[in-house]
């Protein structure tokens, strides 16, 4: 079958299903996992009055506050904004970097946020006012030396620079955050949909000292969220329960995503409890291959031999993923 859409129209993010539908034709049972974005969502229940009233500013501040419970940061400290990319954005604009770096291969957004910033490989505090980087990263979960961020965070102090340390895929675990430190010139980013299930919510928050804080409160506005994300946010991050068997049941499905992957012979280099990195000779071919079974997943332009597998939803998802998988080489 002949796609209609090039590989290249993949890697700019995940969830491109209706693109994937029109490349792909010819089966409507897809399996989407492009994104990291858990496949079990919080049972959010929206009040009608969320919907039919502006938000109020307690409420708001009831979430930042159990927000900051579950991070270990300072309420006052801790923005909750409309998803992590735009804040990633609006820090560009709150902060003047002249020489600002992102620690790469990693999230796009994070490029920018500056336009002509620098991808270095390794941190490097020394050359840059603004260092960038995902702890844990994303696509390989790497998790950045915290001594070396402690380094950098003074370094950047001592010449009024910026450490920023996304932790859009902490909650899921694997390292403890960063946004308890409470170290100078950093600024810590969280994401709530990733872990959540609730991507379409668009709900994130930074955690930054006043500097940072209060000019990134006023470009927000008076009412920077909607009701429903208010009070689902708030809900959520009060259920420490469903946040703990959250992490089994993503833990569970990574291992069961790690064994289909090795049982067909690929080879994964890395990952979260959110998803898997796969390095093979071909990986424009086995998305194709595997597009072509109705399974999307994320391909990377600057990256040719990895791919990003997100977590099947139940077994039945994992088996035709696995079978999938193994099937690949008879393609």
């Amino acid at each position: 079958m002949q796609a209609r859409a090039s590989v290249a129209d993949f890697a700019v993010h995940g969830g491109r299903l209706a693109l994937a539908r029109a490349a792909f034709p010819g089966r409507d049972d897809w399996i989407d996992l492009s994104t990291g974005i858990s496949p079990w969502a919080y049972p959010a229940a929206i009040d009608p009055l969320a919907l039919a009233r502006l938000p109020e500013p307690a409420a708001l501040a009831a979430l930042e506050s159990a927000a900051a419970t579950v991070f270990g940061s300072d309420a006052a400290d801790t923005v909750a904004v409309p998803g992590s990319d735009i804040a990633l954005r609006l820090l560009g604009q709150v902060i003047a970097a002249k020489a600002p770096a992102v620690v790469g291969p990693g999230y796009s957004g994070h490029v920018a946020m500056w336009p002509g910033a620098r991808v270095i490989a390794a941190i490097d505090a020394d050359a840059h006012d603004a260092l960038v980087l995902a702890r844990p990263n994303n696509p390989d979960g790497a998790i950045a030396s915290r001594d070396a961020l402690a380094v950098a965070a003074q370094a950047m102090e001592a010449k009024a620079g910026w450490l920023i340390i996304d932790e859009a895929f902490a909650d899921a675990g694997g390292a403890p955050s960063l946004a308890t430190t409470g170290w100078p010139a950093t600024i810590v980013l969280r994401s709530f949909g990733k872990f959540f299930g609730l991507a379409g919510l668009r709900l994130g928050f930074v955690v930054a000292p006043p500097a940072v804080a209060a000019p990134l409160r006023r470009l927000l506005g008076d009412w920077p969220l909607s009701g429903p994300a208010i009070a689902i946010g708030t809900a959520a991050y009060r259920d420490h329960g469903w946040q703990a068997a959250q992490r089994v049941r993503l833990s569970h499905a990574a291992a069961g995503l790690a064994a289909a992957i090795a049982a067909a012979g690929l080879a994964q280099c890395g990952g979260t409890s959110c998803f898997a990195l796969v390095d093979t000779d071909d990986s424009a071919a086995l998305f194709r291959h595997l597009a072509g079974q109705a399974i999307l997943t994320r391909p990377f332009a600057d990256q040719p031999r990895r791919l990003r597998i997100g977590l099947p939803a139940d077994a039945d998802q994992l088996a035709r993923l696995a079978h999938a998988l193994r099937s690949r080489s008879l393609s």
